[in-house]
């Protein structure tokens, strides 16, 4: 009856966020929405592969880091090449925290939002 579409993260530096999730998870914008009046702007970013989006939101009021509470969420991304991906993210410095024993690691994005890595399992 449902189905997943899109997950939400607000940024306070969009170009930065953009460029990291282009960098870090190879996403790219799909869909731009702007305010009129400049208050927001709404990035969508997608894999290529599937019809599910990152939406990255930047708010001009608030330019300030987001309290994100005790960082008890994250959104999650599958890959055939967990070696390189591991690689990847080391050299870029994003990796915050790893679980070998469970196969599975966590990179940081600018904002302070944890992304889960995990082989792809299939």
């Amino acid at each position: 009856m449902f189905a997943f579409q899109h997950f939400n993260f607000n940024v306070t530096d969009l170009e930065r966020s953009i460029n990291f999730y282009r960098d870090a998870l190879g996403l790219r914008e799909v869909r731009r929405r702007e305010a009129e009046d400049g208050s927001f702007v709404i990035v969508f970013l997608g894999d290529g592969k599937t019809d599910f989006r990152l939406e990255l939101t930047a708010l001009r009021d608030h330019p300030q880091p987001y309290d994100l509470g005790e960082c008890e969420f994250h959104l999650a991304f599958c890959t055939p090449d967990y070696a390189a991906a591991h690689k990847k993210h080391e050299e870029m410095g994003c990796i915050c925290f790893e679980n070998p024993k469970m196969g599975i690691y966590f990179i940081i994005d600018p904002d302070g939002y944890w992304i889960e890595i995990v082989p792809d399992r299939k």
